[in-house]
């Protein structure tokens, strides 16, 4: 099965505030869009596992025009606060690359 970096053109995270991450998962083509999110391997269970939150708090957007998906959880710490590892949340996206996507 390929893992989600080999499927999408661009991972990433970032701050959404001082209080949430947000994840963006962009693809080339439709193919690979349409790949991931019938897969359903990105759902708020699988999310909750890798981050450690709770499923209820995680939120997954797709934009079809924009073959993307948007995916937003809370932080464990509030950004710059004591023990923050990582301040502007651009190193937490890595445990998604890994995520296995099931061929049809």
């Amino acid at each position: 099965m390929p893992r989600l970096a080999e499927i999408a053109s661009v991972v990433r995270s970032k701050n959404a505030g001082p209080l949430f991450l947000t994840f963006d998962v962009m693809f080339e083509d439709e193919d690979a869009f349409r790949l991931v999110v019938g897969s359903r391997v990105l759902n708020p269970e699988a999310i909750s596992s890798l981050f450690h939150v709770p499923a209820t708090a995680v939120e997954i957007a797709e934009s079809i025009q924009a073959r993307a998906l948007k995916i937003t959880i809370p932080r464990r710490l509030v950004a710059g606060n004591l023990g923050e590892t990582d301040m502007y949340g651009t190193q937490q996206y890595v445990p998604l690359l890994d995520l296995e996507i099931p061929r049809a």
